[in-house]
């Protein structure tokens, strides 16, 4: 009961969140002049709506969805509840990548999910790599993943310097504000992220055995190498082109999952679809409240997300950090 609630309740809120969304802003018009306008075409601010609202709400719809899953993914794979792609350099990773690339090749916006997916690949596997150490620990591979995430951020931000106008525009492509987004930013974000969401799905029997131990998942027929590698290309893929489009954006893989497991269980048959409607009411909250609460003026989704998970993620090291070895 309590997980028919908890979905109940997590559906009818991203409902109420998405009209609130639709009629929050400057322009403001009823539902049915709304619906009138759209279908008539005679009514120039229902256009507008149409043509920078609508987007900017999918946008953060499907970013929010991608990233939670990608958390919860990584989560799985490397038993770690700190396991985050912000956290641990995934996404700055990926924005880097996606930058140098279409800098070079401009006319490739489209690609750009592959090239972030490059660069997530990238930096999971320094990650990965430079916090072994006779097996991994929650605290190295925090810490090794801050380092990266500060490596590719500072790597990126000296874009800035550059000076073209490729580099501007790319820039701005992949900030953390929803706002100009286009119909053809939907149509990247929901192509690529469609098939990470849909391999997600397919995965799930497999992120429910590598809750045992690795032993206990051989004897099951697992080849358990294997496995983490392919859900962890899934994770990248995510949480890459939640980037890539969405902008860099962080905890969102960490907040979600963790409550997640609270509401509705450890069983990903429910972990995985509970993600993405719990992600993608909190994004789309976020961007939201930022681009109302101070109005005219924004507050990137990211900075109000960054505020909740800062404390959330010591909340954690300090409740659970002895159980995973922090």
């Amino acid at each position: 009961m309590r997980k028919i609630i908890s979905f109940t309740i997590t559906i009818l809120l991203l409902l109420a969140v998405i009209i609130w969304s639709v009629s929050a802003g400057s322009i403001k018009l009823g539902l049915f002049d709304l619906i009138h306008g759209l279908i008539t075409g005679d009514n120039e601010e229902a256009a507008v709506i149409r043509d920078l609202r609508f987007p900017r709400i999918i946008v953060a719809l499907l970013t929010g969805a991608t990233l939670a899953v990608s958390g919860a993914l990584l989560q799985a794979v490397l038993r770690n509840p700190l396991a985050d792609a912000g956290v641990i350099g995934i996404s700055s990773g990926a924005g880097f990548v996606s930058v140098l690339m279409v800098t070079i090749f401009p006319t490739v916006f489209f690609w750009m999910p592959m090239f972030s997916f490059l660069g997530g690949v990238l930096a999971f596997f320094l990650v990965y790599s430079l916090s072994w150490k006779s097996g991994l620990t929650p605290t190295r591979l925090l810490l090794v993943g801050v380092a990266i995430n500060a490596t590719f951020s500072g790597l990126g931000q000296s874009f800035n310097y550059r000076g073209s106008y490729a580099v501007t525009s790319v820039n701005q492509a992949i900030s953390s504000i929803f706002t100009m987004k286009t119909w053809t930013d939907v149509h990247v974000l929901g192509l690529y992220g469609s098939i990470g969401l849909l391999l997600s799905l397919l995965v799930i029997p497999w992120c429910n055995v590598l809750a045992l131990q690795d032993k206990t998942a051989g004897s099951l027929g697992m080849r358990v190498a294997r496995t983490r590698i392919v859900i962890s290309i899934i994770a990248v893929l995510l949480a890459s082109v939640a980037t890539a489009v969405g902008g860099l954006i962080s905890f969102v893989g960490l907040l979600i999952p963790h409550i997640t497991r609270l509401l509705v269980g450890s069983d990903h048959k429910l972990v995985i679809p509970f993600s993405m409607l719990a992600g993608a009411l909190l994004v789309l909250a976020a961007d939201t409240l930022g681009r109302t609460v101070v109005a005219p003026t924004e507050v990137p989704a990211s900075i109000i997300l960054t505020v909740i998970g800062g404390p959330f993620l010591v909340f954690m090291l300090r409740k659970w950090g002895r159980e995973y070895g922090a």
